[in-house]
């Protein structure tokens, strides 16, 4: 089992950034590829950004390459998401989630482990 704690959203003016973690416990992380995911009210949840086990190969929605990052510290256990340039649109709970592929699938069932999420709301 994977246990997966996001922190760091929060109330932010557009334009502004936000760096989200994700704390893993239970199991090292380092052969799970890692994503971020996002659900904003009335919509249904999507894919932000994934990462391969080994930080090798990262992969973006359209919607967000250019402005967020994602990254990890298998020696920590922890994955983050920085987000810069926020706009409005990327008001939603944020979600990080661990998949035992290889590479990080886009799809929501490509991933076995959840956690709660952490609230990220941009002011226009």
């Amino acid at each position: 089992q994977v246990q997966l704690v996001e922190s760091g959203g929060g109330l932010v003016q557009a334009g502004g950034s936000l760096r989200l973690s994700c704390a893993a416990s239970g199991r090292a992380i380092n052969s799970y590829a890692m994503g971020w995911f996002r659900q904003a009210p009335g919509k249904e949840r999507e894919f932000v950004a994934t990462i391969a086990g080994t930080g090798a190969v990262k992969s973006y929605a359209g919607s967000v390459k250019g402005r967020f990052a994602i990254s990890r510290d298998n020696a920590a256990n922890t994955v983050y998401l920085q987000m810069n340039s926020l706009k409005p649109e990327d008001t939603a709970v944020y979600y990080c989630a661990a998949s035992s592929s290889t590479w990080g699938p886009r799809l929501l069932k490509g991933y076995e482990y959840w956690g709660q999420g952490t609230q990220v709301t941009v002011s226009s």
